[in-house]
């Protein structure tokens, strides 16, 4: 159905490594699934990425939507990415 793409910047130290966070929303059972986080951080990320689109004043929508982030070898660790 849709995909955005943004470039941004993480900040790693005194680094700021490029990051790209890519969204997909399709038709399918309602969900949300998260590629690139180790396994312990995405639950928290799930909830977090959630109450952050209700509070923005946007609808949550009832699709399957997919967030990837690149690239898959930037360790990302706590709530920094």
């Amino acid at each position: 159905m849709s995909l955005s793409i943004v470039h941004t910047r993480a900040a790693l130290g005194v680094n700021a490594p490029p990051i790209t966070v890519e969204v997909h929303i399709s038709k399918g059972l309602p969900g949300l699934t998260m590629v690139g986080l180790p396994e312990t951080t995405v639950k928290e990320a799930r909830d977090r990425v959630r109450s952050a689109i209700i509070n923005s004043g946007y609808e949550y929508p009832a699709k399957k939507i997919t967030i990837n982030l690149a690239p898959a070898d930037l360790p990302k660790e706590g709530g920094t990415i």
